[in-house]
């Protein structure tokens, strides 16, 4: 029988004892009937006693009671905002847990006065061992690396105690999670540059080598997007021709001059006016009036009165205050400088010619052009 069923065989027994008691007294039993209540009170639980043990049997069973190791003493340290290095020179993680640790007890070793600075030291060095090997930039994820390390009780060096950790945070400075997110966002934007730039380069080599390489690559490379206008094609050789020397920094080759456009307004220059270029009709001027009409008289170019002609009309135009076209006139038909037509002596005579202008007779030299003021 086991101890917790004596008990309760005891406490029975006890138990109806009382209510027996109490119920002699209030039915006025004889005296006899104490004596026999007394038997019956001790010998019933000897019996019940007696009957168990014969029911367990001759061998005695060794029955060890279980023993639960004694508690463990278990000690906390609030840690916060510990720096801790990582990979990254002067990006420290900011390290805050809760540190629990408990004393082992080592025979031989002298007992630790401080157990609290040995397990936070303890916990940090493990915590370091990691922090150190990884980038500042994800510190969410090294936090819960670091949860999953420290979880476990290991001990320290010297073997004094067992620490682990508990309610990890770790995070980076205000001030370098915002350049590290600056940092990334100028690392985004360069690999979008970069890209964009070998995009471009990529485009200017393919129109540079090969779609404008010449004025026929650049046809093909128009028809082939526009196969169904070939008649506009056809119109926009000229500009193609154009765009392609212009890529090339070449001038338009001769073949495909005249199928180039000209702005509105814009001038021909001098080659192409000498060559395709009609000549242009100007209105002529009164030189050339007077010019034809001594002409149309039989005064030509040889003839010795052209000169003098010019000079006396040129006089009539002073007297009309039309200097300038007097003065081309002069000019143009180029009077002896000794002429004088108003009353001065007559120019020296040149060897073997009569007095007067040379070639002609006295009475033509002397005679007033008709319908100038000598004349009226």
């Amino acid at each position: 029988m086991t101890t917790g069923c004596k008990t309760t065989t005891i406490f029975l027994t006890t138990l109806c004892g009382l209510l027996l008691t109490i119920l002699g007294l209030t039915q006025e039993w004889p005296t006899v009937a104490w004596p026999v209540l007394a038997v019956l009170l001790v010998g019933v639980p000897a019996v019940v006693f007696k009957v168990a043990a014969v029911r367990r049997g001759p061998l005695q069973v060794e029955v060890e009671e279980q023993r639960t190791d004694p508690p463990i003493e278990r000690r906390e340290l609030h840690i916060r905002r510990v720096a801790l290095p990582s990979k990254w020179a002067d990006y420290d993680f900011l390290f805050s847990a809760t540190v629990r640790w408990y004393p082992l007890d080592v025979p031989g070793i002298d007992p630790v006065l401080n157990p609290a600075g040995l397990a936070v030291e303890t916990v940090l060095d493990r915590a370091r061992r990691i922090t150190e090997q990884r980038e500042p930039g994800r510190p969410s994820l090294v936090q819960h690396e670091l949860s999953g390390a420290l979880s476990t009780l290991s001990p320290d060096p010297a073997g004094h105690l067992q620490a682990m950790a508990e309610d990890i945070t770790l995070v980076l400075r205000e001030h370098d999670q915002e350049r590290l997110t600056q940092l990334a966002d100028v690392r985004k934007d360069k690999a979008v540059w970069e890209h964009q730039r070998k995009y471009e380069q990529s485009k200017r080599q393919y129109l540079s080598e090969d779609v404008l390489k010449d004025t026929g690559s650049a046809v093909v490379w128009w028809l082939a997007k526009h196969d169904d206008h070939v008649e506009k094609t056809v119109a926009d050789l000229g500009l193609l021709a154009r765009l392609t020397s212009a890529a090339n920094d070449t001038d338009v080759p001769e073949r495909l001059r005249d199928l180039m456009p000209r702005p509105h307004g814009e001038q021909p220059d001098a080659y192409e006016m000498r060559e395709t270029a009609p000549p242009v009709e100007q209105e002529p001027m009164p030189a050339d009036l007077f010019e034809a009409f001594l002409t149309s008289m039989g005064m030509t170019e040889e003839d010795d009165r052209r000169p003098m002609v010019a000079k006396q009309f040129a006089d009539v135009l002073r007297a009309q205050d039309q200097d300038e076209i007097a003065e081309e006139l002069l000019r143009r038909l180029h009077p002896p400088t000794g002429f004088a037509p108003e009353g001065g002596e007559p120019p020296a005579s040149a060897p073997g010619t009569t007095e007067g202008t040379p070639g002609a007779s006295p009475s033509e030299s002397s005679e007033p052009f008709e319908g100038t003021p000598d004349g009226e």
